[in-house]
């Protein structure tokens, strides 16, 4: 007799969380101009990426975090593949930092998010300026970085739970 796995349905969507959070944050470029904050904005994507290609680097694709970047380069108006090549990038420093750590740690995860979202963001404004010509504004580059940088921390609290509560205790 075949014996069922014990996941439903709704705990294989659960699963799948992750990959539909990228899509929808691609797909709904969402800032705060609408409730007057200028000086408001982050790049949920990245954290996103950088999470979950650091704790279950299964979760998400290579391949659906490039079609991802495709995505969000046609919604913000960008030359197409600028955001692809970040998301992966972001991608291949997680590996390295998830390779060479030996005693996991929020802090030391922050901190070397700061340093990737630094060197990525580096590349993408050196990419634009210089070979598109693209007119940047170095306070909105500024306040994203920081705001993204202070957003991990956040993020990452929520997403352990979730990863404790969805996959179990299993690489967290």
């Amino acid at each position: 007799m075949v014996e069922f796995t014990k996941i439903t349905i709704t705990n294989k969507i659960l699963r799948y969380a992750p990959i539909l959070l990228l899509f929808i944050s691609v797909l709904n470029e969402f800032d705060f101009n609408y409730l007057e904050l200028k000086y408001f904005s982050f790049n949920f994507p990245f954290v996103l990426i950088f999470y979950w290609s650091l704790k279950k680097a299964e979760s998400l694709g290579y391949g659906l975090i490039f079609i991802a970047g495709l995505i969000n380069d046609v919604v913000v108006g960008l030359p197409m593949g600028i955001s692809s090549l970040a998301y992966l990038l972001i991608c291949g420093f997680a590996a390295y930092f998830r390779n060479i750590t030996l005693n996991p740690s929020l802090v030391k995860d922050w901190f070397f998010f700061l340093t990737t979202i630094l060197v990525v963001n580096s590349m993408m404004y050196s990419l634009l300026v210089l070979l598109f010509s693209y007119n940047m504004n170095y306070s909105d580059l500024i306040v994203n970085l920081i705001f993204t940088f202070l957003l991990y921390i956040i993020c990452a609290n929520i997403f352990e739970v979730y990863q404790k509560l969805v996959f179990g205790n299993q690489n967290v």
